[in-house]
């Protein structure tokens, strides 16, 4: 008896055992957020030298994209292979037909087919990512952006050595469903944005805007069933995806609940690209296109007009150039409030995105603080402030949000959130909530960041219009107009120690427009006199 108990308590023994090994091996393959960073951090290694730091991305997303496609693809492998008897039968089937899988990939063109090989990596690499491409007409134009078998000057850029050593660690990590959080590419882009982009400009800012400032915006325009929502400069798809993500959580993945559609342009090709991995990744109902939006905008109906949409959201590059002629010359009617200075298109986009918006529809758009204040206060004439003029007596300005310092990666500036809204409330009428938020951040390295709770504080003063001592105040139109339609929140709500001082890089656009003016002004007297005959 004694003997068969012993035997018992050990068998038991090695049952608990067995399961704490499992639950450990299963958490250390889990890819937590500094897991994350290691892992990152090791495969950036292993291209260090034949790729330049800020070109990581390039490599090592497109393969985090193709292990996660496949790693998926396995998934749905297993779980229609219970249904079927056997995995022959469900890849005979597939051949035939892909329709019983959300996207088809052939046998030589998954992970475990590419890992195995030591010679060829490049080219084999490159033709498995074409593959896909040809098997999935959605996912065309996604790897089109990178070439693993390129060569310069004869020589190969990344090595067959390198690359293996890239997909083995690549490879450590389960990607499935279940096994990592599904914006995994997103955390992965935010990283080697910031340990490796930094340094490099607006080359590496530009497009992408910090996850908990995209979270806040996708708060504000809380999407309701059905919407459409539009990104006209859409970077990596960051905004879309929060809108998406919020719209989730909101109705818990409800089938009766009638989905989002999203819509968004990217003048970059590789960025278009992970805008593309994204989208598809989150199962999303996106067309995304390349091409210059305020140039060429590609959402137009078929009677050559903008198309409309129930939400726009943005992060435009900050301060951008583009010649008075795109102004000028428009030939969809946008630019009806004033052509905004050739050194800042601030007021360009959102008169884009305003022009983009159907009778019903709310936008808000991420800009440097300038946007809301230059020009007002000063002697004569000024676009910016003029353009903001109209938007305020039209009664298009909801709200305001001053973004704390040092949030974004390509600049220490705090960015404000400009929310309008073609249809208020009626309690909202003729009344703008300014919210000054410059306070409520976490410091981070090596960038501040929004907690939690601020977003949620945020979230709750907008939708409830809520004025809040030292963080919140509506105005009314006449205020703004007393204040020469300066809209900056720290104007109207101070806090300790706060300076309103004017930074350096809107003083820098202010003397750029004054002198774009005077040259203006110059050319006209020149006409004048000519006319004249004294010049």
């Amino acid at each position: 008896m004694h003997s068969w108990y012993y035997y018992y308590i050990c068998m038991i023994k090695k049952q608990i055992e067995s399961v704490r090994n499992k639950i450990m091996n299963s958490y250390q393959n889990k890819l937590d957020i500094k897991a994350l960073e290691t892992w990152l951090w090791e495969a950036a290694c292993k291209i260090r030298g034949p790729i330049d730091a800020p070109k990581y991305k390039d490599y090592i997303l497109p393969l985090i994209f193709f292990k996660r496609l496949s790693d998926v693809f396995d998934d749905e492998l297993d779980k229609l292979s219970q249904d079927f008897g056997s995995k022959e039968i469900v890849e005979k089937l597939l051949n035939q037909d892909h329709k019983s899988v959300r996207f088809y990939l052939p046998k030589n063109a998954r992970w475990d087919a590419i890992a195995k090989h030591t010679t060829n990596i490049g080219e084999r690499l490159t033709d498995a990512v074409r593959s896909i491409e040809r098997e999935n007409p959605k996912l065309q134009g996604v790897f089109n952006t990178v070439d693993f078998n390129a060569t310069a000057s004869g020589q190969r850029i990344l090595a067959d050595d390198n690359l293996k050593d890239l997909i083995d660690v690549l490879g450590r990590y389960r990607l499935g469903l279940n096994d990592v959080d599904a914006d995994i590419l997103g955390r992965a882009y935010e990283y080697l944005l910031r340990k490796f982009a930094e340094g490099s400009g607006q080359s590496a800012g530009e497009f992408y805007t910090p996850g908990e400032v995209a979270i806040l915006m996708s708060h504000i325009l809380d999407p309701e069933p059905g919407d459409e929502v539009y990104d006209p400069c859409c970077g990596s798809g960051g905004l879309l995806i929060k809108c998406f993500l919020r719209f989730k959580e909101k109705y818990n993945s409800d089938t009766s609940i009638e989905p989002l559609k999203f819509f968004g342009q990217e003048v970059l090709a590789s960025t278009f690209s992970m805008a593309k991995m994204n989208a598809f990744i989150h199962d999303m109902e996106a067309e995304i296109k390349l091409g210059d939006t305020m140039n060429r905008p590609a959402f137009l109906t078929q009677q050559g007009s903008i198309e409309k949409f129930d939400i726009v959201t943005a992060n435009p590059m900050w301060n951008q150039n583009f010649s008075q002629t795109v102004y000028e010359n428009d030939p969809y009617n946008r630019f009806t409030f004033g052509y905004p200075p050739s050194n800042s298109s601030d007021w360009g986009w959102i008169q884009h995105m305003y022009a983009s918006l159907n009778d019903k529809g709310k936008m808000a758009v991420v800009l440097d603080t300038g946007a809301v204040s230059r020009g007002s206060g000063n002697a004569g004439s000024n676009r910016e402030r003029n353009i903001r003029k109209e938007f305020v007596e039209k009664d298009l300005v909801e709200a305001v949000l001053l973004l704390p310092e040092n949030l974004f990666y390509n600049t220490n500036a705090p960015g404000i959130i400009i929310v309008i809204n073609k249809a208020k409330p009626a309690e909202r009428k003729n009344k703008i909530l300014l919210i000054n938020a410059s306070r409520l951040y976490e410091k981070g390295r090596p960038k501040n960041f929004l907690p939690d709770s601020s977003i949620e504080q945020l979230t709750n003063i907008y939708l409830n219009w809520e004025e809040v001592e030292g963080i919140s105040k509506i105005i009314s139109k006449d205020e703004a107009a007393k204040n020469d339609y300066n809209l900056s929140p720290s104007r109207y709500v101070a806090q300790n120690g706060e300076d309103d001082t004017l930074d350096l890089e809107d003083a820098i656009v202010q003397l750029k427009e004054a002198d774009e003016e005077r040259n203006q002004a110059d050319e006209k007297l020149r006409k004048i006199l000519e006319e004249l005959g004294v010049w």
